[in-house]
């Protein structure tokens, strides 16, 4: 529970908002329900709660659970009502040239592949934004604002312009980010059998969450960049030739 406590970045009698870890599940998997998730550890913790909305597995980030109904109710309908401010970062493949951009593309559950999705006209509409923060010879570093909460939209919408968010084993290649990728005459230390990866999952955090409380007060809650996605970025700015 003490690993779970600091990651609560805000709390009251309404409301419970947590940096999750990559690697954990929102909600328990109907699949696999023997895996942990954060819904089940927070009920230990705190006795019932509700789910208002969820982050992928391998997402890092701002995730925010009800403490009553009323708050569930109050909450969803923010959420719904596209009342929320959502911000991501995400490192994608590829070098983006343009400052800027906006993906308005229906999404919709792809026919051949369970639990994946992809962009159609008969989809569900999805309006998702992007400033590039930082380029690179072979990433682009993004803040991404989303309008709509279609499952993996950022995923989606994101590979379908050719830039997957980097380590995406389903829209991308998901594979590892070695430093030996974008750093000259890399050499394996001289205690190490093999090069270890720098990071391992799919680049992409819930860095930013604003919204109204039920006393009319815009609350707005940030979250750092986890350890594994900020040293991948330190050398990308060192090894990899920025572009402004």
């Amino acid at each position: 529970m003490k690993q779970i406590d600091k990651d609560i970045l805000f709390e009251n009698d309404d409301m419970i908002i947590i940096n999750k870890p990559a690697g954990l599940l929102s909600i328990p998997d109907r699949f696999n329900d023997h895996l942990p998730s954060l819904s089940k550890i927070l009920e230990h913790r705190f006795g019932k709660i509700w789910v208002v909305h969820r982050l992928d597995k391998d997402t890092s980030g701002l995730i925010v659970f009800a403490k009553n109904e009323h708050a569930h109710r109050f909450l969803s309908d923010q959420f719904l009502n596209k009342k929320t401010g959502k911000i991501y970062l995400g490192l994608v493949a590829g070098r983006i040239w343009e400052k800027e951009g906006t993906i308005d593309t229906p999404i919709l559950e792809d026919p051949g592949r369970k639990g994946k999705m992809m962009t159609g006209k008969k989809g569900k509409e999805a309006l998702t934004k992007y400033d590039v923060l930082e380029s690179f010879n072979l990433y682009s570093y993004l803040k991404i604002q989303i309008f709509t909460g279609r499952t993996h939209q950022i995923r989606v919408h994101l590979q379908s312009i050719g830039h997957p968010i980097a380590m995406d084993e389903v829209y991308g290649s998901g594979k590892p980010f070695y430093l030996s990728f974008i750093k000259k005459n890399y050499h394996v230390g001289k205690f190490q059998e093999e090069e270890k990866p720098l990071m391992s999952r799919m680049a992409l955090h819930a860095s930013s969450l604003s919204f109204t409380d039920k006393n009319g007060q815009r609350l707005t809650i940030e979250a750092p960049l986890p350890k594994d996605f900020q040293a991948v970025l330190n050398q990308l700015r060192k090894h990899a030739g920025m572009f402004q």
